[in-house]
C-alpha cells in the first residue's frame, strides 16, 4: 500500500510543471509528508496530555493545522468514507482548499507562518518548533498545480504514522527515494552512500549507549539513521535508554537545503521526534575554537570531496587546502574526544597525492591517530560516481603504529544493476577484528615519524632476523623520540603471515618524507608470466608440425 501511495504522488509531480526530477520529486513529498506527521505527533501528544487531566499547547495555530486547512473532514455521507478516531468520515469538499486557492494558500500564507518559527525558536534550535522554521524558510513550494497538490495531499493524508511497524515500512520506502535520487543528475549521489558501506562501518566502530554520534556532513543522515537502528537493536530497552538515544545521541550538520530537509525527515521515520541536525556550513567554523563540550565519541562521515574552497574558509583550518573533503577531516580529528573512533570515507587519492596539504594531513592523522584500518572500495561502489574511494578507521589519541588494509573485491562489475550488498562487506567485518594477513588483506608495521612503504630487504634487516624491530632495539630515527615507537603489527600468538615468520612485522618502514599509505597488495597470487614472442612462435611451428603428421596420415588412410 505505501509503496503504491508514493509511486502515485511521484505519477502527478511527474505531470506537474514545477517538479523536474527525483530531487524535486522527494523535496516536494517531503514537505507534504512532514506536515502529514506533524499533525500525527501533536494529536497523540494531545492525547497523552488528555489521559494525564492535561491541556495540550499546539505547536500550530489553527488555521494551519493539517485537519483545517489540508483535510477538513464531517461525517461520512457517501462512498469515500474513511475511519477517524472510531469515527467515519470523509473529507468536506465545502471547506477543503483545491485548484489556485491552494496554492495561493500554500505559497502566501502556509509557508511564510511555518519559516517565521525559526526566530521565534532561535534560541532553542534543538526544539521541534525550530526544526520546522528551518525547513520551511529554505523550502518553496514548486507544486503549480492546485489540483495536483490536493491528490497529493489526498494520498498523503492516506499513509499512517500511528505504529513503529507503520513507520518503519515508511523509513524503508522513504530511503529508498533517497537512493534514486543517486541517479539523478551529476550531484545525486551527495545524497546517498550505499546503505551496505554504513552498516559495515558501523559494526566496526560499535557505537554504543551513551556515546555522542557525529556526521559534520550529514545529507540525508544515512549514517545516523543506521547508527540509530543498530545501537536500537542492540541496547536493553528501558525508558533511559530510549529516551538518551532519541534525544542525546546523535548530531549532524548539514549546509544543503535539500539535504537537510530530506535528513530530517528520514530521521523523524526513523524515530528521532527532533533531530539534532543544525542548517550550517560546517566549514565556516574555526577548528581552533573547538572545546571538549563539542566533541564526540564516534564519528562517522561521508563528507564532499572535489569541492573548491575559498581562502576564508581556509583560514578556519591549521593545514590550508581547497580540497573539502581535506578540511573535513581537519575538522573531524579536531571534533574527536581522546579514545574516540571515526569512520570515514575519503577519495583514495587521499592515500598518495604529494602536494604539501595531502602530505601534512597524512602526517596529522598518522602522528595523531591510530589509522588501524583502511578498506579500500572499487569504482562503481558509489552510483553515478566513478571515483574510487577508501575507509579511513582511526581512534584518537595515539600514533599510528599498524595499518591493516583490506582491498575489497565483489568478483563483479559493481553498478547500478549489480550494487553492493551487506553480504559482500561479512568478510571484511569478520577479519576486521583480527587483522590477519589474506589474498585481499595485509599489514603496514608503521613507527612514529615514518610512513608505510614495503620493504624487499626484509630478510637483510639483522634487527628482524633477531624478531626485533629498530625500536625495540634501541634505534630511534633521527630527531625523533623512541616513545610510541614500539610495533603492534605482529600476528597473533598461533596465527600465521603469509611469507612470514610468526611473531614478526609484516612490514618494515623505511624513511618516506610523503608518508605515502597508497601500498600495494602483496599478498596477491603470482600471476603466470607471459612468454616471449620466440616461446610463442616455437609452439606454433610445433603444432604445425604435429598438424602436417595428422593429414599425411589421413590421405594414407584415403
Amino acid at each position: 500500500m505505501f509503496e503504491q501511495t508514493f509511486k502515485n504522488i511521484d505519477d502527478i509531480l511527474y505531470k506537474d510543471a514545477g517538479a523536474d526530477s527525483e530531487l524535486d520529486y522527494i523535496e516536494q513529498t517531503s514537505w507534504v509528508l512532514f506536515l502529514r506527521y506533524l499533525d500525527e505527533l501533536e494529536h497523540e501528544k494531545a492525547d497523552e496530555a488528555a489521559l494525564e487531566g492535561k491541556e495540550y499547547k499546539f505547536i500550530l495555530d489553527e488555521p494551519y493545522r493539517w485537519a483545517v486547512w489540508a483535510m477538513p473532514l464531517r461525517q461520512a455521507q457517501g462512498a469515500n468514507a474513511k475511519l477517524r478516531a472510531g469515527e467515519l468520515v470523509e473529507l468536506d469538499h465545502n471547506k477543503a482548499l483545491t485548484g489556485p486557492d491552494l496554492v495561493k494558500f500554500v505559497d502566501q500564507q502556509l509557508f511564510p507562518y511555518l519559516a517565521d518559527f525559526k526566530l521565534k525558536s532561535i534560541d532553542n534550535p534543538k526544539s521541534i518548533e525550530y526544526k520546522i522554521g528551518e525547513i520551511f524558510s529554505e523550502l518553496n513550494n514548486k507544486i503549480k498545480s492546485g489540483y495536483n497538490l490536493r491528490d497529493i495531499i489526498d494520498l498523503t493524508d492516506e499513509l499512517p504514522f500511528g505504529s513503529s511497524t507503520d513507520k518503519h515500512e515508511l523509513s524503508h520506502l522513504y530511503e529508498t527515494k533517497i537512493k534514486n535520487m543517486g541517479n539523478a543528475g551529476r550531484n545525486g549521489g551527495q545524497y546517498y552512500t550505499p546503505r551496505p558501506l554504513i552498516r559495515a562501518m558501523i559494526a566496526v566502530v560499535n557505537p554504543q549507549v551513551g556515546e555522542k554520534i557525529y556526521d559534520a556532513a550529514c545529507g540525508s543522515a544515512g549514517f545516523l539513521c543506521e547508527a540509530f537502528t543498530y545501537m536500537y537493536e542492540r541496547m536493553e530497552k528501558t525508558t533511559t535508554n530510549l529516551k538518551t538515544l532519541e534525544e542525546n545521541t546523535f548530531y549532524g550538520k548539514e549546509k544543503k537545503n535539500l539535504a537537510y530537509i530530506i535528513g530530517v525527515m528520514n530521521m523523524i521515520l526513523h524515530g528521532i521526534e527532533a533531530p539534532n541536525i543544525i542548517h550550517t556550513n560546517t566549514l565556516a567554523e574555526n577548528i581552533r575554537d573547538i572545546q571538549e563540550k563539542d566533541r564526540y565519541h564516534v564519528i562517522l562521515a561521508n563528507p564532499p570531496f572535489g569541492g573548491k574552497e575559498r581562502p576564508e574558509v581556509q583560514q578556519n583550518f591549521d593545514i590550508k587546502t581547497g580540497e573539502t573533503a581535506f578540511l573535513f577531516l581537519q575538522h573531524f580529528i579536531k571534533s574527536l574526544k581522546a579514545g574516540g573512533r571515526a569512520g570515514i570515507v575519503i577519495k583514495n587519492t587521499f592515500l598518495s597525492n604529494s602536494d604539501n596539504a595531502s602530505v601534512s594531513l597524512r602526517k596529522y592523522l598518522l602522528e595523531s591517530c591510530n589509522l588501524h584500518t583502511i578498506l579500500d572500495m572499487p569504482g562503481g561502489t558509489f552510483l553515478g560516481a566513478g571515483v574510487k574511494t577508501v575507509v579511513l578507521f582511526f581512534t584518537k589519541g595515539e600514533p599510528t603504529q599498524n595499518i591493516w588494509y583490506y582491498q575489497f573485491d565483489a568478483g563483479r562489475t559493481m553498478g547500478k544493476t549489480s550494487p553492493l550488498n551487506d553480504e559482500d562487506l561479512k568478510e571484511f567485518v569478520a577479519l576486521q577484528k583480527t587483522k590477519p594477513e589474506s589474498e585481499k588483506s595485509w599489514n603496514i608495521l608503521v613507527r612514529a615519524g615514518l610512513a608505510p612503504a614495503q620493504n624487499p630487504t626484509i630478510s637483510n634487516n639483522a634487527n628482524v632476523r633477531a624478531g626485533l624491530a629498530p625500536a625495540q632495539s634501541g634505534q630511534s630515527p633521527i630527531g625523533q623520540s623512541p616513545i610510541g615507537q614500539s610495533p603492534i603489527g605482529q600476528s597473533p600468538i598461533g596465527q600465521s603471515q603469509i611469507g612470514q615468520p610468526q611473531g614478526l612485522p609484516q612490514r618494515l618502514p623505511v624513511q618516506n618524507n610523503n608518508y605515502d599509505l597508497s601500498v600495494k597488495n602483496p599478498n596477491l597470487p603470482d600471476e603466470a608470466a607471459l612468454r616471449t614472442p620466440q616461446q610463442i612462435l616455437e609452439e606454433m611451428e610445433t603444432l604445425d608440425g604435429e598438424t602436417n603428421e595428422i593429414l599425411l596420415t589421413i590421405k594414407g588412410l584415403l
